[in-house]
């Protein structure tokens, strides 16, 4: 069933001492995607304005923003404000093949574009191969399953076994760390799951976006929702393509999951990524809110 959303996104930063010279990539708009979902309108709001701003395409297709600030400032607030009309969903449509299968294709495979599967095997900066990690997606294999069964199992797996919790890591936390103490956030969940497909010989990469706020009635919460989410992008192969996991809720990525980026881990998609002068403590806060359009 197709859903209809308004998204807020709200990020603000407060400086013990004005920043200055301050460079900014924002990949926070949500994405159109043929079949999936459409950006039916957006834009993002900053204050103060910035002495430069671009609007453009990264390779993987994802929509950014470039900010560049000349003037000292204390603060910047980014407001994101769209609706978004999501379509479908990111399960397998069809059936899969086998891990031999799968790198026999892979082998063959010749496209460098975008979103081709090449790019998604080796190591990442925040997903980085681990022995502990490729050690649990094997125990976790089972001989002929089929690489859709594969991706859903492990999520499933990785689900019962890691613990959300919001405070238990931070951006930096290594995704060994996280899996050693088996507790982190979407972030933790997504990168150790990559890890563990690419162990395998499955292309794997990070999708960033947003949950849906509030759930159907009779349904629970997600987890996650108070920010920016992220979920797995797996490659199945040639007849299946690319479907989309969610490790921390344990579910393919559907009508409840909006998307803003692919890449190959969090260092692609962050939501702010960038440079800046400046000296003393900076606090960060974050909000998001995703309501159904009701009618």
């Amino acid at each position: 069933m197709a859903m209809l959303y308004d998204l807020k996104l709200t990020i603000d930063y407060a400086f013990q001492t004005p920043a200055a010279g301050a460079r900014q990539i924002l990949h926070i708009m949500p994405m159109t995607i043929a079949g999936r979902q459409r950006l039916v309108a957006g834009g993002v709001d900053i204050d103060p304005q910035p002495a430069m701003r671009r609007d453009r395409d990264d390779f993987f297709g994802n929509r950014l923003t470039e900010l560049a600030f000349t003037e000292p400032h204390s603060d910047i607030v980014i407001a994101l404000k769209a609706r978004v009309d999501v379509t479908g969903g990111a399960a397998p449509g069809s059936a899969s093949v086998d891990l031999a299968s799968l790198g026999k294709v892979l082998e063959s495979e010749t496209d460098l574009g975008p979103r081709s599967p090449l790019h998604f095997l080796a190591a990442s900066p925040y997903a980085k191969p681990d022995a502990d990690i490729g050690k649990w997606a094997r125990a976790h294999l089972q001989s002929g399953s089929q690489s859709g069964d594969i991706v859903a199992s492990l999520g499933l797996a990785l689900h019962r076994e890691m613990r959300f919790d919001a405070k238990a890591t931070t951006v930096d936390t290594p995704a060994t760390e996280a899996f050693a103490a088996r507790h982190g956030v979407c972030q933790d969940f997504t990168h150790i799951m990559i890890i563990a497909l690419r162990a395998l010989g499955i292309p794997a990469g990070y999708v960033s976006g947003y949950l849906r706020t509030l759930p159907p009635p009779g349904e629970e919460r997600l987890e996650g929702v108070d920010a920016m989410h992220a979920w797995v992008s797996a490659w199945c192969g040639p007849g299946v393509g690319w479907v989309e996991y969610d490790p921390t809720n344990a579910v393919f990525a559907g009508t409840d999951h909006i998307v803003v980026a692919y890449g190959r881990d969090y260092s692609d998609v962050a939501p702010v990524r960038g440079a800046m002068r400046t000296a003393g403590e900076q606090i960060s806060n974050q909000s998001v809110d995703v309501a159904p359009v009701e009618g």
